[in-house]
């Protein structure tokens, strides 16, 4: 079962979550990351590394964000594979936990 990145990572990422992965299942995208399903072994060592909690198990993505399931597989094709911590935006701080943000997701 892979793990799933979320609304709230758009306009936040971070990318703590990208220097534990050991499979380099992260791709990057302008303002959002994802994460690869067929890449994804499950272990479960980037998920406590989110520091606005944006990535959770398949099977446990909150309601509402199901989309984001199908949405991390379809970029993860098209997006670069990020391997290396870069520094979040700068406002990163201001748009945690902020609702709806899908509309900014830039493709």
């Amino acid at each position: 079962m892979p793990f799933v990145v979320t609304e709230n990572c758009i306009k936040c990422k971070h990318t703590d979550c990208v220097e534990v992965c050991p499979v380099d299942c992260f791709h990057e995208g302008p303002n959002f990351l994802v994460i690869d399903p067929d890449e994804c072994i499950d272990c479960t060592l980037c998920e406590p590394e989110c520091p606005v909690g944006a990535i959770f198990p398949e099977d446990d993505v909150p309601a509402g964000q199901e989309g984001f399931v199908a949405l991390n597989a379809e970029l993860s094709r098209s997006w670069p594979v990020l391997t290396v911590r870069k520094d979040p935006p700068e406002d990163a701080g201001q748009w945690d936990g902020v609702p709806d943000k899908l509309q900014y997701l830039e493709r």
